[in-house]
């Protein structure tokens, strides 16, 4: 692991422990803490100053987390990580639902891990109309879709 973080520029941190069948998620948590307190260690103490780091392993989100706590000196909008996924299936949820094409949705965010618990946030969300932007919530106009089927 030091080998490959010295001098480096760009991280992208693809290992993480996967979840075996049986196992909680507190299970895997504590086998990806372990994992990333040392992968973070070595880029703290190795890698270049301005180091960009890319978290893809799930959880991602919180592998991102432990990873900038064990590494305080990589600036923390360096860090960041892949709900890429889970982010698509949201554009296109709205997209699909407003009869738009999914480059016209903008700024749904991804809260928390790939998981029963994240959170898709439509809150900022907009989309570009003949009229302008609009936001989500407004052209959809049904709290009970977006807290539900949505969700």
């Amino acid at each position: 692991v030091v080998e490959a973080c010295k001098g480096v520029n760009i991280a992208v941190m693809v290992g993480g422990f996967p979840r075996k069948e049986g196992m909680e998620r507190k299970d895997v948590m504590s086998k990806n803490v372990s994992i990333y307190k040392a992968q973070a260690s070595a880029l703290e103490q190795h890698a270049a100053k301005n180091c960009k780091v890319l978290v893809v392993a799930n959880p991602a989100n919180t592998n991102a987390l432990i990873l900038k706590e064990f590494a305080p000196s990589i600036p923390e909008k360096n860090i960041s990580c892949l709900t890429r996924l889970d982010h698509n299936r949201a554009l296109g949820q709205i997209a699909e639902r407003l009869k738009v094409h999914v480059t016209d949705v903008k700024n749904i965010i991804i809260w928390g891990n790939h998981s029963s618990t994240q959170y898709p946030d439509v809150n900022h969300a907009t989309v570009t109309t003949s009229e302008g932007e609009k936001p989500v919530r407004e052209l959809i106009a049904d709290d009970k879709w977006l807290k539900t089927e949505f969700i």
